[in-house]
């Protein structure tokens, strides 16, 4: 059975047996002038401890002029191929396409791998097959050597580390900890990818002037790999990256392509109204019902919280036949209005399926009509309606929770349950990597990734339709609520200039009782040295008034 990793925690991976290498790699080296580095490069890989016959590398020279040339050190099945489509993703395209190894290994043509570095990636792969492993760099500013060192760390050292990479790694405890993106892990200069992942997820995009590491990492996630970082495959990085150079203009260039093609950063989609590429989250819904159920649910959804969403409407649209003289009496009256209502709405997809189930919402049809780019999919029965937050909620429940699956109860009496399913892409592709024949889906996803059970009235599901807000109404609640805010935060202001006022006089009033307080101190000592003078003033009158008597006997 094949291992089964739960979120990204590869730790469960057995690599203490003594590997028996069986698995074919093809090392992939797009390269662009820089023979002298190239030379270095084919001779760190021609000195790797994975047996030469298992490598096969692939040079593309991405236009180069003069040509690039093969030197006489490299390993023994490499082959150079041309690529006169400029970019580093168009040339990766060609070496794949010409590789046939069963894990690609990306490398970039200024890379010198240690002598361990490819095997330390290959153990990885024999473990499972749905694996990204992305070595160690250190980027050197030593002098490009002539000939490659018996010794790279004494030749290159000091050198410095992928900083960005090892801060990513110990924040997430080996990007074991429930990571939001690991795919953020996928960096072209010495990472490795199972060959049938980039199958499933697709080439480079070669449309992207930058982000492209990115992007195809982002795509093998959703196709259900594991990202393995692996301290043990080193590599020298002969001098620095141009990211490392020129930080905050390559983000910029790269952020204006990559928020169109990957939901995950949230960051980059503050735009409360326009659509991307890849929506977020994509609900089903089928029209099994009638007219006003069904819109009742798809403007919900529309006007709800989350703006960054599609909807696919499953129906048998291609069996419409609009009866032009007696509509009201066409039996695909709803129908009609269904897809009239919808056929202009940007954010609504109209899917077709003839042989729908009786409950619709789980047709094969719609399930490919999904991108496969799409984080999470929402399968939701028509007539039952969500609350403006509710997606929202169940989004934050299954990210939050790292779940693959959230199952919402809507309904059960004795004709059966009624259920929404939120379902999370990259954890179902792993389920069905993993899963045997026959296996329950859902069982394996709950392996891999989690899957909860929520109410449906908890989350805001209604069957009661609400007219949506228009944006004219949100705007002046909007206002409202900030003439609120003022007004409050004009009362504390009030509040805290009295809270001063407070205390100024309680100063005041503390200071005038530690007046007192020596003032009564003082009395008090008076009152006892008049105590004390007491006893002898009655002395003194009584022996006056006893002399005075005696003399006037």
């Amino acid at each position: 059975m094949t291992a089964r990793v739960r979120g990204n925690d590869y730790r469960v991976l057995a690599r203490d047996e003594p590997l028996e290498p069986r698995l074919t790699v093809s090392v992939v080296v797009p390269a662009y002038g820089g023979q002298d580095k190239l030379d270095l490069v084919l001779a760190a890989l021609a000195r790797q401890t994975y047996p030469a016959e298992l490598i096969e590398v692939i040079v593309v020279d991405n236009g180069s002029e003069p040509p690039l040339r093969l030197p006489a050190e490299r390993p023994e099945l490499t082959r150079l191929v041309r690529c006169e489509r400029p970019g580093r993703a168009a040339a990766r395209n060609a070496g794949l396409g010409a590789a046939t190894g069963e894990v690609i290994h990306w490398l970039d043509s200024d890379v010198l791998l240690t002598p361990g570095a490819v095997e330390a990636h290959m153990r990885w792969h024999h473990a499972a097959p749905y694996l990204v492993v992305t070595g160690y760099l250190r980027f050197t500013e030593a002098p490009v050597p002539a000939e490659l060192p018996s010794d790279l760390e004494a030749a290159f050292e000091p050198a410095e580390p992928h900083a960005w990479l090892v801060d990513l790694v110990e924040r997430t405890d080996g990007l074991t900890d429930n990571p939001q993106r690991p795919f953020s892990l996928h960096v072209g200069g010495a990472t490795s990818v199972n060959a049938a992942l980039i199958k499933a997820a697709g080439p480079m995009d070669d449309d992207l002037v930058l982000g492209q590491d990115t992007e195809l990492g982002y795509r093998l996630w959703q196709a259900g790999a594991v990202f393995v970082p692996e301290p043990a495959a080193r590599g020298y990085h002969l001098g620095p990256t141009m990211r490392m150079r020129d930080k905050a203009p390559i983000d910029r260039v790269s952020h204006a392509f990559v928020a169109d093609r990957i939901p995950a950063y949230r960051w980059l989609r503050g735009h409360p109204g326009r659509q991307w590429k890849v929506p977020y989250v994509t609900a089903v819904v089928a029209a099994t019902t009638g007219y006003d159920e069904v819109r009742a649910t798809v403007d919900a959804l529309l006007a709800g919280t989350v703006p960054d969403v599609s909807v696919l409407l499953v129906g048998p649209w291609d069996t419409l036949d609009h009866d032009r003289r007696a509509p009201l009496k066409d039996p695909s009256l709803d129908l009609v209005l269904i897809e009239g209502h919808y056929r202009h709405e940007g954010r609504v997809h109209l899917v077709t399926s003839g042989s729908a189930s009786a409950s619709g919402w789980v047709s094969a049809a719609a399930s490919a009509s999904v991108d496969p780019a799409v984080p999470y999919t929402l399968h939701l029965p028509a007539g039952w309606i969500p609350g403006h937050d509710t997606l929202a909620r169940l989004l934050d429940l299954a990210r939050d929770e790292g779940l693959g699956l959230v199952n919402v109860l809507l309904d059960e009496s004795s004709g059966g349950v009624v259920a929404a399913r939120l379902e999370r892409a990259s954890a179902f592709a792993r389920a069905r990597i993993v899963a045997a024949a026959g296996e329950n889906l859902d069982d394996v996803v709950d392996e891999v990734a989690g899957v909860l059970w929520a109410d449906g009235a908890t989350y805001g599901f209604t069957t009661e339709a609400e007219p949506p807000q228009g944006r004219r109404s949100a705007y002046k609640e909007k206002l409202a609520a900030q003439a609120e805010a003022a007004r409050l935060a004009k009362e504390a202001e009030r509040l805290r200039a009295q809270v001063t006022k407070w205390r100024e006089e309680a100063g005041t009033w503390r200071k005038s009782a530690v007046e007192l307080r020596r003032e009564v101190g003082s009395l008090r000592r008076r009152i006892a040295a008049a105590n004390r003078v007491q006893p002898d003033l009655r002395s003194v009158v009584s022996s006056t008034l006893k002399r005075a008597l005696r003399r006037r006997r």
